[in-house]
């Protein structure tokens, strides 16, 4: 095998390691929104008090998705 197939395969296990994380993400963002919801439905009237820390959380959260996308293009297209 020449040495350019070898970069190839290894860019390709390169970046699906780098989306691994994106499962991670996928379980933070559920159980952010099943707390919130499970928060709200208990106690209706911390509704404004609970919404704007769960969007926070969504918005950290996602990202690192972001952040772990762009580490894995940055390893295939360079």
């Amino acid at each position: 095998m020449d040495p350019i197939a070898y970069v190839a395969a290894f860019k390709a296990l390169g970046a699906g390691l780098a989306v691994i994380a994106l499962a991670g993400v996928g379980v933070g963002i559920g159980n952010i929104f099943s707390s919130m919801v499970s928060s709200v439905a208990r106690n209706p009237g911390a509704r404004d008090a609970v919404f704007p820390i769960g969007i926070l959380g969504f918005a950290l959260t996602e990202a690192v998705a972001l952040f772990a996308l762009l580490i894995a293009f940055l390893i295939l297209f360079t």
